[in-house]
C-alpha cells in the first residue's frame, strides 16, 4: 500500500498545477488518471487547438500547456499512475483507503478530484453510416491538424471548439461550417472573426442545417445536409469534424457519498472541500456560486485545495504562507541555489 499526503485523481492541467502547489508547501502526492497519457482533456480533445486565456501566455496549444506544466513539475519527481481508474474509496479512522482497477492501493488523509468532467466521450452524429468513417474521415477532436492541410473540411457545431477550428483550419484548407441554428454559443470575438471570414469567402457558412447522410466507399466523398424546410444540399468533403460537446459520466465517483449537483460536485470556496472531510474537488468537476469553467479558475482552486490538505497531512504543524520569490525553503524545493 502506498502512503502519501495527498492523492490527485486527474492528470489534466488543474491536477498538474495542484500537484505543484502541494509540493511547494512540502506535501507528497501521487497522481492517478484513467487516460494513458498526461494532459487530460487538453491532450485528449484539443492538443493542437490554440488557447488564449492563460495569464501571461498570449497563445498556446493544449499540448504546449501540458508540456510546460510537466516541466514545472520536474524538480519534484512525482509518481503518475496512468491508465488506472480509482474504483474504491473507503474511510478508515482519519484516512482514506483508495484502490484502483489495477489493484494499486493508497492510504492518504487527502483526496483531490481533478478529473475534469469525469469519464467522457463526445456526442456523435446520428446517422448510422457515420460509424464506418469514424477515425478515418470523421472525427470528434483534432489530434493532428496537419492531416487537414489543403483539404475540404466540413465542421459541425456552434460553440467555441467548432468556430475556433473553423478559423484555425481556414488558413490553409477549404471550410464548410454547418450549424443547426442562426445563433452561435462561442465568444463574441470568435463569432465576429468567423463572420468576417465567411464574408470574405474563406468559410462557407450553412445555418439551420444538420447532417442527413454521408456518402463514400472506403473514404468519405460527400455529405448531405438538410435544413429546417427539409431542403437538401450535397457538399463534397474530405473530412468531417463534429463538435457537439461531451457526454459526461461520473463513474465510481457517484458512489462516494459526495454532495452532487447533476454531474458536478458541490464544494466550499475556502479550500474547495466537499461534504466529505479530506476530499476536495477542483476544475470543471466542482461547482459553487459564481463558478467559471476556465483553466485559470482550476489553478486557483487547486492552490487553495493544496493549502487545505496541509492541516490533515501535518496536524501538528502550522502552515505558514511564503512567497516563492523570497522563501529559501521553496527555492530549495525547486532546486534553486542562492538568494
Amino acid at each position: 500500500m502506498i502512503k502519501t499526503d495527498a492523492l490527485i485523481i486527474g492528470a489534466g492541467p488543474t491536477g498538474l498545477f495542484t500537484a505543484h502547489q502541494l509540493k511547494l508547501i512540502g506535501l507528497n502526492c501521487e497522481i492517478v488518471d484513467n487516460l494513458d497519457k498526461i494532459g487530460g482533456q487538453c491532450i485528449e480533445l484539443y492538443p493542437d487547438k490554440p488557447i488564449y486565456d492563460i495569464p501571461a501566455i498570449p497563445e498556446c496549444t493544449g499540448e504546449e500547456l501540458t508540456n510546460n506544466l510537466i516541466d514545472q513539475l520536474k524538480p519534484f519527481n512525482i509518481k503518475f499512475h496512468l491508465n488506472e481508474r480509482v474504483e474504491e474509496v473507503k474511510k478508515t479512522k482519519d484516512e482514506w483507503e483508495v484502490k484502483t482497477n489495477k489493484g494499486t492501493e493508497f492510504i492518504t488523509p487527502n483526496i483531490i478530484i481533478a478529473g475534469g468532467v469525469g469519464s467522457f466521450e463526445p456526442r456523435k452524429f446520428a446517422p448510422k453510416e457515420c460509424e464506418k468513417f469514424e477515425n478515418i474521415s470523421i472525427f470528434y477532436s483534432v489530434k493532428d491538424k496537419e492531416i487537414f492541410k489543403n483539404k475540404t473540411i466540413s465542421i459541425f457545431g456552434g460553440g467555441d471548439s467548432a468556430l475556433d477550428w473553423a478559423i484555425e483550419l481556414s488558413k490553409n484548407s477549404k471550410i464548410n461550417l454547418i450549424h443547426r441554428r442562426d445563433e452561435f454559443r462561442a465568444a463574441k470575438l470568435t463569432v465576429d472573426k468567423m463572420n468576417k471570414l465567411a464574408k470574405d469567402g474563406k468559410i462557407n457558412l450553412f445555418t439551420k442545417y444538420q447532417l442527413k447522410n454521408v456518402k463514400g466507399k472506403e473514404n468519405l466523398e460527400s455529405i448531405e445536409i438538410e435544413n429546417d424546410d427539409k431542403q437538401l444540399k450535397n457538399l463534397k468533403t474530405d473530412f468531417v469534424l463534429g463538435f457537439f460537446g461531451l457526454i459526461m459520466q461520473l463513474g465510481p465517483i457517484a458512489n462516494w457519498g459526495l454532495n452532487l449537483d447533476k454531474k458536478t460536485i458541490n464544494v466550499d470556496t475556502e479550500k474547495f472541500e466537499t461534504n466529505q472531510k479530506g476530499i476536495y474537488a477542483v476544475g470543471d468537476i466542482c461547482t459553487y456560486p459564481g463558478k467559471l469553467k476556465l483553466i485559470l479558475s482550476g489553478f486557483h482552486e487547486g492552490a487553495l485545495a493544496a493549502r487545505g490538505c496541509f492541516k490533515l497531512a501535518r496536524p501538528n504543524e502550522k502552515y505558514r504562507f511564503e512567497f516563492t520569490t523570497s522563501s529559501k525553503t521553496i527555492k530549495s524545493r525547486l532546486g534553486i541555489k542562492g538568494d
